[in-house]
């Protein structure tokens, strides 16, 4: 297990809510989004700004931890290729146990407790928690609009662009007849006598 960097601004610091239940602390933070903030057509780029509202409230279990997430995310469109941006706004709500507690649910057999969130050392990583909330909210084939006709299949082109592209295609089970009828060699009317 690698230890928290308090210096990384994803990283919070939960002493000012300590554990006495009831206590809270809000913030509001402009960090960097990190590598991989997204899927591979939609992602915000690594650097890019995100916008971040915090409140950590100190409960009996832990800290909850509610807040929102802004930025933007940037990649293709899914049909044409065409550059575009789509807007993130995602709100997340999740509690960070105290590492004494989520031992004790391991103990004694909470499955639930492999996956909850840790507070350690008294930090607690918000990464996992952005990502998680934003991910989900990317659309799966972001388009550049609703309508967009795409590319070309055979050669590429955009069809926006040229709505009446279009490729004189032959059946392929009828291709050898066209290469007949164009053979100067094949008499073309040749009268029965």
């Amino acid at each position: 297990m690698t230890r928290l960097d308090p210096r990384s601004p994803l990283v919070l610091d939960t002493k000012e809510v300590g554990r006495r239940p009831g206590s809270m602390a809000e913030l509001t933070r402009e960090v960097e989004a990190p590598a991989g903030f997204g899927t591979e057509v939609l992602q915000v780029a690594e650097g890019e700004p995100l916008f971040v509202d915090v409140r950590l409230e100190s409960v009996v279990e832990g800290v909850l931890v509610t807040g929102s997430v802004r930025g933007t995310a940037t990649g293709a469109c899914v049909r044409c290729l065409d550059p575009i941006s789509h807007d993130v706004d995602a709100r997340f709500q999740e509690l960070f146990a105290y590492a004494d507690r989520g031992a004790h649910r391991e103990e004694v057999g909470d499955e639930d407790a492999a996956e909850e969130y840790r507070i350690e050392d008294g930090l607690i990583d918000l990464e996992p928690v952005l990502r998680d909330a934003v991910v989900p909210q990317l659309p799966f084939q972001p388009v550049c609009r609703p309508d967009c006709p795409g590319l070309c299949s055979v050669c590429g082109a955009h069809l926006a662009d040229d709505p009446g592209h279009a490729h004189e295609q032959i059946d392929p089970r009828w291709a050898a007849l066209k290469d007949l009828a164009s053979d100067p060699s094949t008499p073309q009317n040749s009268e029965r006598t």
